[in-house]
């Protein structure tokens, strides 16, 4: 099939001003002539972009700990509200972000959001600067630094536009999977640039640190010199550049956002929704505070979702249009099933260090009259140092399962994972349980390290299978919705994980955290089997 003047006068006008007005990618012979080439180029800016959103969202789990060796005045409790303030602000985020691309257009919201995340990155920075900045001003930056979480959903709802669903597996699998690296880049970066002079003079003087602290490359002694503002300041040598190409790289496609309006009127639909987030966000923290995190949780998502459905204007009915998700069941059951995966991995890449620090930074000693006590641990492993194998191998392995899952379906691949992960989880339980009442923790690091790395490789593979399965069950205006949703429920683990394991662990029982996980595998097993692999399942094994 020849192009028509008119096919042509479109690809003309879309080369001009980015927006694509014709967009067919299950046409093959369009998909082969113009679809490929726009889409990959897409996805090749959206990548790093959202590698860049994953850093900046989860950097304040390696900032707060060079804080309190650094001496900054404030308590565990303090620091750790930092870090929690930063993952809930980032999965409330992804809710309004969910709605985004069928409102303000992709290339409207990559560029903005991106470019949003020079001001916590910035003013982190800045703020760092001065071990006198006041509290408050760190906790407004851990809540901005969530739009690096929120940049998700967004980024996924726009790839998944881009791509036909026989290829929906490693198009979603590759933004995700490579995307994730972010978590491992923040982990590697952030503690050496702390030990360099990157910027001069720029970034002020460094200081002495107060303690020592592990690093990937080695143990560095107190009283070393620490440029801790670098951990803010590094983020825009990438964001920056990222922010151009996104401007001048990638597409509005008008099939899926007719009326994004001009680029003033999509940044301010975007500017409302994240606004929506932030706000729910800071209640959300409030709640936690003064209820039980299983009240405050599911309170701060629905009211984000009540106060979308208020936004007044042309937004209010573009997003209850969307709505529509939330009558699909599969929209529920995916959502357990991505809670699974990507909740897995988003959590425990905020418990493993937690876990290593506390499990293994401490040992039973028994006295000479028979008494047991609980003593640090001199030799004990550095979570700094061994914390980002994890999230490495979960993020590399991701496309991987997309490209399986495209080649044998994604609810054959979810099954597999899924009785892996029951498994790994009970073990993993029993070896924390052992070593944590160990006079020689030590000898089941190496064990505890693998089961976690299999856990993580699990759900990295998982992630890319349930991409592939959400990209089959609905419609091209419904997956991208779907996949913003489940993504940010899913990202709840941020905070659920290390706050459960946390507990038990300070109870003395690590193993019941694992346990639990692994009857909520179980019962994902169940859901996926008989949604989509049973005889007569709703869909098969899309």
């Amino acid at each position: 099939m020849s192009k028509t003047s008119a096919d042509l006068e479109r690809v003309a006008t879309s080369r001009k001003n980015a927006d694509i007005e014709h967009w067919d990618v299950e046409n093959e012979q369009f998909w082969e002539r113009d679809g490929k080439r726009i889409a990959n180029r897409n996805l090749w800016i959206s990548i790093p972009s959202l590698l860049m959103g994953f850093a900046v969202w989860l950097m304040w789990g390696m900032i707060t700990t060079q804080m309190q060796n650094l001496g900054f005045p404030f308590t565990v409790s303090q620091l750790f509200t930092l870090t929690a303030l930063a993952g809930l602000s980032g999965a409330t985020l992804r809710i309004p972000a969910s709605f985004m691309i069928r409102i303000a257009g992709g290339r409207n919201t990559v560029f903005l959001t991106t470019s949003l995340l020079m001001i916590p990155a910035l003013g982190t920075g800045v703020a760092l600067m001065n071990p006198d900045t006041p509290f408050w001003v760190f906790q407004m930056l851990a809540l901005l630094s969530g739009i690096g979480g929120g940049n998700f959903a967004a980024s996924m709802s726009n790839i998944s536009t881009f791509f036909p669903k026989k290829q929906q597996g490693y198009a979603l699998g590759m933004n995700a999977g490579l995307g994730n690296f972010g978590v491992t880049t923040m982990q590697i970066l952030i503690p050496l640039v702390m030990t360099i002079g990157v910027f001069g003079a720029i970034a002020g003087a460094p200081m002495a640190l107060e303690s020592s602290s592990g690093t990937l490359i080695g143990r560095i002694e107190a009283g070393t010199d620490t440029w801790i503002q670098n951990a803010g300041f590094i983020w825009l040598v990438f964001l920056i550049p990222l922010a151009i190409a996104s401007w001048f790289g990638m597409n509005n496609l008008r099939p899926i956002t007719p009326n994004p309006g001009t680029p003033a009127q999509a940044f301010g639909k975007i500017l409302g929704l994240y606004g929506v987030g932030l706000v729910t966000s800071v209640i959300g923290m409030l709640a936690l505070v003064w209820l039980n995190m299983w009240i405050a949780l599911p309170l701060t998502i629905v009211l984000t979702v009540f106060a979308l459905r208020l936004i007044p204007g042309e937004i209010k009915p573009n997003i209850q249009k969307q709505f529509a998700i939330f009558s699909n069941k599969h929209t529920w059951s995916m959502t357990v099933l991505y809670i699974l995966t990507f909740g897995s991995f988003i959590g425990f890449s905020a418990a493993l260090p937690l876990s290593i620090n506390v499990i293994f930074g401490n040992m039973m000693e028994v006295a000479a009259d028979g008494s047991v006590t609980r003593v640090s641990n001199p030799d004990g492993p550095s979570a700094l140092t061994w914390a980002w194998i994890g999230p490495f191998v979960g993020a590399l392995i991701r496309p991987i399962g997309g490209w399986v899952s495209d080649k044998v379906g994604g609810s054959i691949v979810t099954q597999v994972i899924s009785v892996v992960m029951v498994i790994a989880s009970a073990v993993t339980g029993w070896v924390m349980m052992q070593a944590y009442n160990s006079t020689d923790p030590n000898s089941y690091f190496a064990i505890f390290m693998i089961l976690f790395v299999i856990l993580f490789a699990a759900s990295g593979i998982g992630n890319g299978s349930t991409f592939r399965t959400i990209g089959v069950i609905f419609d091209q205006h419904q997956k991208g919705p779907v996949l913003g949703w489940t993504s940010a429920v899913a990202a709840y683990g941020a905070f659920i994980a290390p706050r459960v394991m946390g507990e038990q662990i300070q109870a003395g029982t690590p193993e019941l955290a694992m346990y639990g996980f692994a009857i909520f595998y179980a019962l994902c097993l169940v859901i996926n089997w008989w949604f989509y692999l049973r005889p007569n399942a709703y869909v098969k094994n899309p």
